[in-house]
């Protein structure tokens, strides 16, 4: 992943936070200015590994002498105990960086890792898993990056991108098809995406024609089913809402195109990482 200015100032805001204006006091106290070492950072479960480049500019951020070198690339399956880099150079400097690093890395390794799990389940559909803008403020990109590294797929990156009305949006411009013909007439050039989460919505969505997608909003297997078979052939369909591993399937099943899942960035478990002495 490349390092653009907007993670860059994340790593740096990240670091402030850590070491605020004294720096870390504990290597300070306990280690001499000019002791080295060598540590190694690995995995301590089984998962897919992202966002190791932002976990190298984290200590590059902090020493850009220390040396680092690289044992698997973003995307990567892991196994417990794999070596993942090894960092050499002034031991207070590594330690600074030390949890900043494995915050970033622990995190997007996690989202990667539950993308792959659910992605893995489904691969026998013509389904595909979706992220949403359920993120972190400031964590989007990383995150939808590390969605990305599963095997998912990147929805809409926000607001500005496209159009996807909701049920708030259909109340306040009086109902599906104001909503939709106001929609088409402001953004003739842009993908048009609509939840509905009634099989009425949906006829009268089909009925209207303008929209590209629909989003099939908390509806049971059953229902979704037959809201697909209605859908064939005339609009793309994805499902949303509530969905885990243990529905993932059911779901996939109906013959939907997307499943998008909020819990892939909002609710994700840190994937567990450690950085050990080495000499």
């Amino acid at each position: 992943m490349e390092i653009s200015t907007d993670i860059q100032n994340l790593i740096d805001a990240a670091l402030k936070e850590d070491l605020g204006n004294k720096g870390d006091i504990t290597s300070q106290a306990t280690i001499p200015d000019n002791k080295t070492a060598k540590m190694m950072m690995n995995a301590r479960a089984q998962g897919i590994l992202a966002g190791i480049n932002i976990a190298i500019q984290v200590f590059k951020t902090v020493d850009n002498d220390l040396t680092i070198t690289e044992h698997v690339q973003d995307g990567h399956p892991l196994k417990k105990g794999q070596k993942i880099l090894t960092v050499e150079g002034n031991a207070r400097q590594i330690l600074m960086a030390e949890r900043t690093a494995l915050n970033f890395l622990s995190h997007l390794s996690g989202i990667a890792s539950e993308t792959h799990r659910y992605v893995t389940a489904i691969q026998h559909t013509k389904a595909k898993i979706l992220d949403t803008r359920k993120t972190l403020p400031g964590y989007r990109a990383i995150q939808k990056y590390a969605v990305k590294m599963g095997g998912g797929n990147n929805h809409r990156t926000g607001l500005y991108d496209m159009v996807l009305i909701k049920d708030n949006h259909i109340a306040a411009a009086g109902g599906i098809k104001a909503a939709l013909d106001n929609t088409a007439a402001a953004n003739p050039s842009v993908k048009i995406e609509i939840e509905v989460d009634t099989l009425a919505q949906l006829q009268e969505v089909l009925d209207h024609g303008t929209a590209d997608i629909v989003l099939l909003d908390n509806m049971a297997p059953e229902e979704l089913k037959k809201a697909v078979a209605l859908c064939e052939g005339k609009i793309i369909t994805e499902a949303s809402g509530g969905i885990t591993m243990e529905t993932i399937v059911s779901i996939a099943e109906t013959g939907v195109d997307y499943i998008s899942i909020g819990a892939l960035t909002h609710s994700v478990k840190a994937f567990d990482i450690g950085l050990d002495y080495i000499s």
